[in-house]
């Protein structure tokens, strides 16, 4: 079985600006997330059959260590690159409306689910869609029975949707919250709200 989460909530997240490649530290709140989050897997999982995989980015990670405190989970997460979120390019960092000024509005007028793919020089979706594909199928082979991915809004996403074999415009649209854990099933997807457990 597969489970997915997005990293807690970050700095960045409260001050509305799109981490992208870089990253800010998880909040209280973010903390409490994640925390809320293992002790739900606790009562999902064997902790000695489970296994993080994390993206590579420190808002993953500092998730993923502090579920796995809470779920008893001894094994260190392994760092896998492909659940990076999408690079931005320039844009990393930046507001909306940051983006808008230096844009001359163009930023607004953009598909809301879908302008990550239109920086000047971010990534492309095609090759974002391709690098979560290919680590899917890594987590997917891996024999531990419980594999645990911690990643990204946007790659989480795309994850969901590679798993449903949603088109583009569909798993784009997907939302995002962060405590949730996304149990992925064969053939189903099980959302497992954490929310009203943080404290």
């Amino acid at each position: 079985m597969i489970y997915l989460i997005r990293h807690g909530q970050t700095e960045y997240n409260v001050a509305r600006r799109f981490q992208g490649g870089l990253d800010s530290p998880l909040t209280a709140l973010g903390a409490a997330q994640a925390r809320a989050m293992g002790l739900m897997l606790r009562t999902l999982v064997d902790p000695a059959e489970a296994i993080l995989f994390t993206s590579p980015r420190g808002r993953t990670i500092e998730t993923a260590q502090l579920i796995a405190q809470e779920a008893g989970i001894e094994t260190p997460p392994i760092i896998e690159e492909g659940l990076a979120e999408i690079s931005l390019g320039s844009w990393d960092g930046k507001t909306g409306r940051e983006i808008d000024d230096a844009t001359s509005g163009h930023w607004s007028s953009l598909d809301p689910h879908s302008w990550y793919f239109e920086t000047p020089d971010g990534e492309r979706y095609d090759a974002f869609q391709a690098r979560l594909a290919a680590s899917l199928a890594r987590v997917a082979a891996h024999p531990a029975p419980a594999r645990i991915i911690v990643s990204h809004g946007v790659a989480g996403r795309v994850l969901r949707g590679l798993h449903s074999g949603l088109p583009k415009e569909d798993m784009l649209a997907l939302p995002v919250p962060q405590g949730v854990i996304y149990r992925l099933a064969p053939g189903n997807i099980t959302e497992i709200d954490c929310r009203e457990a943080i404290i």
